[in-house]
């Protein structure tokens, strides 16, 4: 039994080396995940893995829909005054998010404006954020300039997300083809669901039904494993996707 435990852990570390690699991580989690495999492996998922995956975004995405329909301002007027009691740099970024999710991108923007311009300017949890209110705002030029930041100094971050935000901007700044490289480039470095369902969403808003159609098959063949749960956890994205390539075959 020890012996078995002690695979069991191992696998666990080659899957998470697996991902690590595959995403760009820092080296010294290599090192971590086969030195301690169990701990390490803890440790990957709770500060790698999970702030990454598809997962994480529903869970917190499901909180902040339940919250909304129990009380729909609730989170904002709650930012709101712990800003307007505190004015700490915390609350401000907690004030800014909450605009954004309630649609108020333009002041939201404002709000990140002035955490940019304070001790955390480099934050990029920060700079993400902002760089979402901007092309909201239709500013992607700007978003593209946080965004290209966030990757030259904080590869680690989010990479997929960052990847395809920033793909977005540059489409919305006018620059396409640099916006279907750096699609292009993320579904090949990751290959998620969510990465090739909105490049082929953005082809198909392009006219390019080539790449859109070339991608309809890979999604096919993902969904064709899914589960239950998984496929109810990507619905909205899936009815998206039916939705827009229905418009092109009628």
């Amino acid at each position: 039994m020890p012996v078995f435990g002690l695979g069991i852990h191992v696998l666990i570390a080659l899957f998470f080396a697996v991902h690590a690699m595959r995403t760009g991580q820092q080296m010294y989690w290599l090192i971590i995940l086969f030195s301690f495999p169990l701990l390490g492996s803890i440790v990957y998922f709770m500060v790698i893995f999970l702030p990454d995956s598809r997962l994480d975004r529903e869970i917190r995405k499901a909180t902040v829909a339940a919250k909304n329909v129990l009380d729909p301002g609730r989170e904002l007027r709650e930012a709101d005054e712990a800003f307007d009691l505190t004015p700490t740099a915390q609350n401000q970024l907690r004030f800014a998010n909450a605009l954004l999710e309630a649609g108020f991108a333009t002041h939201a923007q404002q709000e990140f404006e002035a955490c940019l311009k304070g001790p955390f300017a480099q934050d990029p949890d920060i700079r993400f954020s902002a760089a979402r209110a901007m092309l909201q705002n239709r500013q992607g030029a700007r978003a593209v300039d946080l965004l290209t930041a966030i990757q030259k100094q904080s590869p680690d971050y989010r990479p997929d997300q960052v990847s395809l935000l920033l793909a977005q901007s540059l489409s919305a700044a006018g620059r396409r083809d640099d916006a279907q490289r750096e699609f292009a480039s993320a579904v090949a470095r990751s290959g998620s669901f969510e990465l090739r369902a909105e490049y082929a969403l953005w082809a198909l808003q392009i006219g390019d039904v080539g790449t859109a159609f070339g991608l309809r098959q890979e999604l096919e063949n993902a969904m064709k494993h899914w589960n239950k749960h998984t496929r109810s956890l990507n619905k909205p994205l899936i009815k998206r996707l039916d939705a827009a390539y229905a418009s092109i075959e009628n």
